[in-house]
């Protein structure tokens, strides 16, 4: 769509979820009769601590462009879900901003019977920080995400950069390490101040000499998909296509899936089965 439609479109949305609140969801007293169902643009406008006329005018579908500190001050006023802020953020033209997340991480139900279904693929979850979050029962036998060595043992930049044993499982190792880090800087990137994700850097730093060397190139982040070669120590060679899929509901949490070819496909088949031999 073009300037024109967008703004229209964000008109829209901004009136139809006004139409669908009522003051008591919102914390706010009934007031007078209402000649329609809703809130009233004042009172959205109260709610995100904005000027009424500027509201006025995103419903209009005016020439302005609301930042993104508004946006989401429009989102919690709004009540929207994680899916309707994202299309908020989307229709103003907007680079969606990073919400205040939980200490504690989760994966939920769907997701996690997702990754027992993909079977023999080996598929894992990880989070903002890129801990592994959840994993299937084939990933924990090509990556051994359960032997978490300390202190940030269940953190894949983590262990992909002082686990020796990654050197010897990717023989492109320098390649990969470089796109790992690539992309967790521009994860990290959404999560400035963020006390974990300094201590974590800070001790990447320390304990990985290539991490420091490479943390200040700011290379581009990789394709998200792709294949992947590692030689297993039991298993020996396996061959992936694999794909990073984000969490559209949570863009910090990410389902990365590994599609064994055809010889590997038999291995881990046969593996998993507990028949390999």
């Amino acid at each position: 769509m073009d300037e024109n439609e967008r703004r229209q479109a964000l008109a829209d949305f901004l009136r139809q979820r006004r139409a669908g609140l009522t003051p008591a969801e919102v914390g706010l007293p009934p007031g007078l009769r209402r000649r329609t169902p809703g809130l009233r643009r004042e009172e959205v406008a109260q709610l995100a601590n904005i000027g009424v006329s500027w509201y006025v005018w995103l419903e209009q579908g005016r020439e302005v462009n609301p930042s993104a500190q508004v946006l989401d001050s429009l989102a919690g006023a709004l009540r929207l879900t994680p899916n309707e802020r994202r299309h908020l953020f989307v229709l103003a033209g907007q680079m969606l901003s990073p919400q205040t997340t939980p200490a504690e991480e989760c994966v939920s139900p769907v997701l996690r019977q997702m990754l027992a279904d993909l079977k023999p693929s080996p598929a894992y979850v990880i989070g903002r920080r890129w801990d592994y979050l959840a994993w299937n029962q084939a990933a924990d036998a090509v990556f051994a995400i359960s032997d978490a060595p300390a202190p940030y043992g269940r953190n894949l930049v983590w262990r992909f950069f002082t686990d020796p044993a990654m050197r010897q499982h990717f023989p492109n190792w320098e390649q990969m390490a470089r796109g790992v880090l690539a992309e967790f800087r521009t994860a990290s990137v959404r999560h400035l101040g963020d006390r974990a994700f300094t201590d974590l850097i800070k001790a990447l730093k320390q304990s990985s000499p290539e991490f420091c060397q490479w943390w200040p190139h700011h290379d581009a982040p990789r394709s998200l998909d792709g294949d992947k070669t590692l030689d297993h120590p039991t298993l020996g060679r396996l061959e992936f296509e694999f794909v990073i899929l984000q969490v559209l509901s949570d863009p910090d949490v990410k389902l990365t899936i590994f599609t064994p070819k055809a010889t590997t496909r038999a291995k881990l088949q046969q593996h998993l089965a507990g028949t390999f031999e």
